[in-house]
């Protein structure tokens, strides 16, 4: 690696549990180790996070990270004066974009990199966040959904625009095998005959993209030939959506079949994908879906949508199946075909280590930075 001194810069890292913190962290182990294996320097700065959450993370050690807990001026000012300093500029999100426009601006050889999840650059509105777009050197995309859409909307050198998906958690709890599945689902209130379909996301009207609704509505459509038949949504949720989707259980009459968990903490999340049989979530602006790398993972076979960056996920369906996740006859049938064909059972571990492994996902940002 030939960069003397990166600079890493986020909104939080530790202080949310979202996927782009998520990334975040293991993007900043990533860049932590190729830092120290070439003799480079690296600083770490987060907005929102305060410096003794770092102290026992596990990701990097502490001594290359500062928190400026929320104290927007520090963070800017100490963000510019060390970017003007530094070879290298990484940006984890689309609204760190104007100070990392004004260190170009200040220091043109400064190389810029902006990290492009989904969503949050897809609606980027005409204006000025949209021209500071040119001043990034490269923009890395989690899937190639993301990267075609950046460039159908915004336009520029579609050489910058690179894809570096997502990657697995390298301290994700690995499979316990000799955990009692029919134990497990006695402990979260299941019966070993149940057929349970798990879905993880935050409830909110902005997140109905995901599609949890309409995997409502297939199931009402399977529920007479599958009565034992149970869908898991996790995940924190917003009242008023909640009771929306309450109401929609209850017209569709899958009381008895559907439990919403509410927030689940990280240590808790493999039991649910253990216990589960089928993960699905079949959404049509995803930027690219870690939870379906960690489905996987855990052994579930995964339904998804074929319109986002859930296509990437799953390898052009390859380690899953893909559907029009606006079709709910599609829907059922998925649902319906991987639970009565045995054949769909687990992903091949070594395919998907080879694509979403850490260590891959360490030496793709290598070459990248190099």
């Amino acid at each position: 690696m030939k960069h003397k001194s990166i600079l890493f810069l986020t909104l939080r890292i530790f202080s949310a549990t979202g996927g782009i913190e998520k990334v975040c962290r293991i993007f900043g182990k990533a860049l932590f180790e190729n830092t120290f294996s070439g003799n480079c320097s690296l600083e770490i700065y987060s907005s929102h996070d305060s410096s003794n959450q770092a102290e026992d993370n596990v990701y990097f050690t502490s001594d290359f990270f500062s928190g400026f807990e929320n104290k927007r001026l520090t963070f800017l000012n100490a963000a510019f004066c060390k970017g003007l300093k530094s070879d290298v500029v990484i940006l984890s999100h689309i609204n760190l974009l104007p100070i990392g426009w004004l260190i170009k601006l200040f220091s043109p050889k400064t190389k810029l990199l902006m990290l492009a999840h989904g969503i949050e650059v897809w609606s980027l509105p005409l204006g000025i966040k949209k021209k500071m777009l040119g001043s990034c050197d490269e923009i890395l995309c989690v899937s190639q959904f993301t990267k075609d859409e950046m460039i159908k909307l915004h336009g520029g050198d579609s050489k910058k625009y690179k894809v570096l998906n997502n990657c697995l958690d390298p301290f994700l709890p690995i499979q316990n095998k000799q955990i009692d599945k029919a134990e497990l689902r006695k402990k979260h209130g299941f019966k070993p005959i149940d057929k349970i379909l798990f879905t993880l996301t935050r409830m909110d009207a902005t997140e109905r993209y995901k599609g949890y609704d309409r995997v409502l509505q297939a199931m009402s459509l399977l529920i007479h030939e599958m009565p034992n038949l149970k869908y898991i949504i996790g995940g924190s949720y917003d009242e008023i959506e909640k009771n929306k989707i309450d109401t929609l259980i209850s017209e569709l009459g899958l009381i008895d079949n559907v439990v919403i968990t509410g927030f689940i903490p990280d240590e808790d999340l493999k039991d649910y994908f253990m216990l589960s049989d089928v993960y699905v979530m079949p959404s049509y602006n995803e930027g690219f879906g870690i939870v379906f790398i960690e489905a996987m993972y855990y052994g579930l076979p995964v339904i998804a949508g074929n319109k986002d960056g859930s296509v990437d996920a799953l390898l052009n369906g390859k380690l899953g199946t893909l559907i029009d996740p606006m079709d709910i006859e599609a829907l059922k049938n998925a649902i319906k075909h991987n639970f009565e064909n045995s054949k769909i059972k687990k992903v091949d571990n070594e395919v998907l280590m080879a694509n979403f492994g850490y260590d891959v996902y360490k030496e793709k940002l290598r070459v990248i930075l190099n």
